[in-house]
């Protein structure tokens, strides 16, 4: 498999996020975010880490995309920071924040890179929790404005657009499990969050296109590949649906019209009690892309002791099969699964891989960085890409997560998903041998064996 063999058209590049990136926590008029406050809380972050300074892309984005630009990525996406653009109390721009986002555009634009600007990946303004986030109907508001703003004053030279970053897991992570900012638990936080950001997410779309003239706008949903434990099992047969509907179905099932997957899920009828007249209607948004973002498949089983759903993840470890740095399995063939799974809604718009990737362990050894696993794993996704498409999915794109290391959420600095490695201490720059591959390969330098 060559470059050749992809449309020319054909989106190659990688994928960032403010938060974990940019640093300058305090810099430039920038206001707290629900992470900065949950990175504060003891024992929420491995190794008691925190984002203050991350890969310090805020003062160093030249240098990175200059790099970006010698390994001959032609796509860069990334998001904005909403604490960075809108003063705390809402209402008032941030002129010093947009100038920066300005800059960073103006450098990509400079150096060949098109920017794609995400509007949301999971850094809401502290002030906006302090009246409850989320899960307060009112948060529409806000992220409407903001999104108006964000779509007025750099829809005239970005042109492509994502509305939310994988709400399942900010919603689920963030509202009912507790695990990620802003630590809520149960269902009397997640359902009124799921709704909102239902919500927002095509309102979100609606406004950017009547901001962005010619924009090209989608929105991204994190999804696995499920399959049940035990095949011969009934039980688990079930169990799996419904981890397919919790991991798979909420997001995209409501924008494409579809409503939320209360078939499978009947605990979701509780979402009712957050309609108001219209939401119906308002939960469509005619996307002109879906952003689909995977990286492994899990098993479920059947477990009577769990809550609403029966059903229970069974680890990677008690099955006994190779995991990546988040304990993940390690499972190319998702991209290929989830291609083909969500190819299955009628009328859905063209997919791009917006994230994929893999955190290996890392070691600078001669001040090289070798990871062949990472390559391997790269390879075969894309691999499982092509031969979706060949089958008649269309996808138009493909994001690496991500460019260089960063600050991977609640696991802190421990897992290294970069195409380049970052020395926190130094904030020294390694380019990976993956990174190397990367760019010989979108350079048409290197094959990939098809079996």
């Amino acid at each position: 498999m060559h470059i050749n063999d992809f449309d020319p058209n054909f989106y190659w590049g990688v994928s960032s996020a403010a938060f974990q990136t940019e640093g300058a926590y305090k810099d430039g008029g920038k206001s707290l975010s629900i992470w900065d406050t949950f990175t504060e809380g003891f024992g929420k972050i491995k190794n008691g880490d925190n984002a203050k300074q991350a890969c310090d892309f805020y003062h160093r984005y030249g240098d990175d995309l200059d790099l970006m630009q010698s390994l001959s990525i032609p796509n860069f996406r990334l998001s904005l920071s909403w604490s960075r653009i809108i003063k705390e109390g809402g209402n008032k721009i941030n002129t010093k924040g947009l100038d920066y986002y300005r800059r960073v555009i103006d450098k990509c634009l400079e150096n060949g890179i098109t920017p794609w600007l995400t509007v949301y990946h999971w850094d809401l303004p502290q002030w906006i929790q302090d009246k409850g986030g989320w899960t307060n109907r009112d948060v529409l508001k806000y992220f409407e404005e903001y999104t108006s703003i964000c779509g007025r004053e750099f829809g005239k030279t970005v042109k492509n657009w994502m509305v939310l970053n994988e709400p399942m897991v900010f919603t689920g992570l963030g509202h009912y499990l507790g695990m990620h900012a802003p630590g809520l638990r149960g269902f009397s936080n997640f359902i009124p969050a799921i709704h909102h950001a239902a919500l927002a997410q095509a309102e979100g779309y609606r406004i950017l296109k009547s901001e962005v003239s010619d924009g090209y706008i989608g929105s991204t949903f994190s999804c696995s590949y499920i399959q049940p434990y035990r095949k011969e099992k009934s039980d688990d047969q079930d169990a799996a649906k419904k981890g397919d509907a919790i991991f798979n179905r909420i997001f995209i099932e409501p924008i494409l019209g579809l409503g939320y997957p209360v078939d499978t899920l009947p605990v979701m009828k509780k979402i009712y009690k957050y309609y108001e007249s219209g939401d119906d209607v308002k939960l469509k948004a005619d996307l002109d892309f879906v952003g689909l973002q995977t990286y492994t498949r899990e098993k479920v089983r059947f477990s009577m002791w769990m809550p609403y759903v029966k059903a229970q993840l069974v680890s990677p470890e008690k099955r006994n099969v190779p995991t990546t740095e988040m304990g993940w399995e390690v499972y190319p063939k998702a991209v290929y699964r989830m291609l083909k799974r969500f190819n299955k809604y009628k009328n859905l718009p063209p997919i791009i891989v917006t994230e994929n990737g893999a955190a290996m362990k890392d070691f600078v050894i001669g001040g090289k960085v070798n990871d062949p696993k990472r390559i391997y794993y790269l390879k075969n996704a894309i691999k499982g890409m092509s031969k979706a498409m060949a089958e008649g999915v269309d996808c138009r794109g493909y994001f690496v997560w991500t460019f260089t290391d960063n600050f991977e959420w609640n696991e802190g600095y421990f897992p290294r998903f970069g195409l380049v490695y970052t020395d926190y201490k130094t904030q020294k720059r390694i380019v990976k041998g993956s990174g190397y591959w990367y760019k010989d390969f979108l350079e048409g330098k290197k094959k990939i064996d098809v079996d």
